[in-house]
């Protein structure tokens, strides 16, 4: 089992997709899902930044600039504009992606102040984790979820069938911007639960594409769990896992 203490990040970047079921009768990202998905990327970067247990205090500047098209790829950016002792705000940005053609469109920008629950400390110190060797070649994805009680057994540990759809969400966001065709994941070589983690943490799920054949991607993935109020990170899960392009 692996443990890390990581240094809160100033920016952040993950990835989502737009299913049917969060879309409207127009076949676009309905709002408030979209709200949700720019919310969720403030919880986590609020709870990094102040390591403790935040809520919502207020939402500024929303801008709805294009829709997100069903079945296209969604990118929420975070960035850190102002910290305090209890509160930190946060910019968020929705950016929609055709996988097949790489066309970008700005959806949506706002900006939430998120406060630290009263009772919480002021969180543990944290050490800087030397960040992984980029390659500019592979394409990759990095998805971020919470665990809430409803992903969780009656133990209160993440159920291994929300673990393995974040960890394919992501093998296919990172497979798709890698060849630009239609793909379906086709096996998954090897998956290895290291780990749990609780409800009430961070999930964050990296997919990196490490293979490409004439029709085949394999990709690489690794979960990691981290309490939002030390900043601990536990390896849970890797996995390889293989998709092919539908002719």
């Amino acid at each position: 089992m692996s443990h890390h203490i990581t240094e809160a990040p100033a920016t952040m970047v993950v990835v989502d997709m737009v299913w049917p079921d969060q879309s409207n009768h127009h076949g676009t990202l309905f709002g408030g899902a979209a709200l949700a998905m720019l919310d969720r990327m403030a919880f986590i970067m609020g709870s990094k930044a102040l390591r403790g247990s935040v809520v919502t205090a207020s939402v500024g500047q929303l801008d709805f600039a294009a829709p997100a098209p069903s079945g296209h790829l969604v990118e929420c950016h975070g960035t850190v504009l102002q910290r305090g002792r209890r509160s930190v705000t946060v910019h968020t940005r929705l950016i929609a992606e055709d996988l097949l053609s790489g066309t970008r469109t700005d959806c949506l920008s706002g900006e939430f102040v998120m406060v630290r629950q009263a009772g919480e400390g002021d969180g543990a110190a944290v050490v800087a984790q030397a960040a992984l060797p980029a390659d500019t070649t592979l394409a990759s994805a990095l998805v971020a979820e919470i665990v809430f009680p409803g992903h969780a057994n009656h133990r209160g540990l993440l159920h291994g069938g929300p673990a393995m759809a974040w960890m394919a969400k992501a093998g296919f966001v990172a497979a798709t911007r890698q060849v630009r065709r239609t793909i379906v994941m086709a096996a998954s070589e090897k998956l290895d639960f290291r780990a749990p983690a609780h409800v009430g943490e961070l999930v964050e799920v990296t997919a990196t594409v490490t293979g490409v054949g004439r029709r085949s991607v394999q990709v690489q993935v690794e979960m990691w769990a981290e309490s939002p109020s030390t900043g601990e990170r536990r390896h849970c899960t890797s996995g390889r896992l293989v998709f092919v392009a539908v002719e």
